[in-house]
């Protein structure tokens, strides 16, 4: 791994926005806040997000959306459905606003995916009921326009991730023009990707997707997925591996350059993948899991390098503990607006099974990037 001095990148002070004095006064977030999203729609900023007791799932969970600016935000929808629900995706797609999320069971120890749905704001500042878009045990990662269309990442078989018999995960790319039905971009061929589950991608000024991919067994490796879609083939992912699990990654294009905020793993040289050679591929996943929780983490700030599938690194962003799940909007001039959650930045310490149970919040800072365009 390459590493940039953080001279070149300048990242500002975190603003407190969830828990926040912007918020109206009547929204009380619960402790933990996470699982968000932020776009701009009408000249306004359009921030959702997950709030619930803690990290794991929860019949309190509710996702909130607000709109205006920090400090100022007014409340526009709340999903609040007896269950969990998490991963809101914020789209702007031909004028319109719509949001995708997954909803998921109850019980904390245990992922349980169902249906991803979708709901769509109208002119007067209200949402339409919920739609279902897909089977169960299905989860969306990322909805973005590319091409003239609307693409989602979606994973399957997550149910048994977290089991003692874990199955491979798939990744399957679809497609929509309306943004409330949707196909695979490849009928003959849905999948995309075996083995991974949060798939992000960006298009790039010529056409083609950057990707990176998360793993974490039993089948396709452990770590991350990092290359290229070629333009006009989106389903055709051409990966290189890396140790690292570049956990809830984000992609965003700056010009002809592609960057990526993700989680960053602080011990342990950042792998997930520790090379053990011996044990099944599920006693090895179950393994690693256990390391990766056991220790600390951050959000930090690469740049990608998609041809090569290698990634430099910028800097960490003020996170400690339970963190990352960004999104950016830009400022002009190379800056960007970057929300992330996490622990309380001081907690540099705390591993991210602890931090899971803790309180967490959503800030943002401004991050300049110029100096690497100079």
């Amino acid at each position: 791994m390459s590493r940039t001095p953080d001279a070149l990148v300048d990242v500002g002070p975190p603003d407190a926005w969830v828990p926040g004095p912007g918020l109206p006064p009547w929204l009380v977030p619960d402790r933990a806040n996470n699982n968000l999203d932020l776009c701009r729609h009408d000249d306004e900023l359009v921030l959702a997000w997950r709030t619930a007791p803690s990290h794991f799932a929860s019949d309190r969970a509710r996702l909130h959306v607000v709109r205006g600016r920090p400090g100022a935000w007014r409340h526009e929808l709340t999903v609040a459905v007896g269950r969990d629900v998490r991963e809101p995706r914020l789209v702007e797609w031909r004028g319109r606003l719509l949001m995708y999320w997954f909803t998921a069971g109850t019980a904390p120890l245990r992922f349980e995916p169902d249906r991803i749905w979708v709901s769509e704001r109208r002119a007067e500042g209200d949402w339409t009921e919920p739609l279902a878009i897909s089977g169960e045990d299905h989860v969306v990662w990322r909805v973005r326009p590319v091409g003239g269309c609307l693409l989602m990442s979606v994973y399957r078989h997550a149910g048994r991730l977290f089991t003692a018999h874990p199955v491979p995960l798939s990744v399957e790319l679809w497609t929509s023009d309306d943004g409330l039905h949707w196909e695979p971009a490849d009928p003959a061929s849905p999948e995309v990707h075996h083995g991974g589950s949060e798939s992000e991608f960006v298009e790039r000024s010529d056409g083609s997707l950057a990707v990176v991919v998360r793993k974490e067994g039993p089948a396709g490796g452990w770590g991350s997925d990092i290359g290229v879609a070629p333009a006009g083939r989106p389903t055709e992912w051409r990966l290189h591996g890396d140790p690292r699990k570049l956990d809830s990654p984000f992609l965003f294009r700056d010009g002809d350059r592609t960057f990526l905020v993700t989680r960053r793993q602080r011990a342990l040289g950042g792998r997930f993948d520790l090379g053990f050679r011996r044990g099944s591929d599920a006693l090895r996943t179950r393994l690693y899991q256990v390391a990766y929780s056991a220790t600390p983490k951050c959000t930090a700030l690469y740049e990608v390098h998609p041809e090569e599938g290698r990634l430099t690194w910028l800097a960490d962003l003020p996170s400690a503990g339970d963190t990352a799940f960004a999104a950016a909007v830009p400022l002009g001039g190379h800056r960007w607006l970057v929300a992330n959650y996490t622990s309380p930045p001081v907690r540099t310490w705390w591993p991210w099974a602890l931090a899971q149970v803790r309180p967490t919040a959503i800030t943002a800072v401004e991050v300049d990037l110029s100096a690497l365009f100079r």
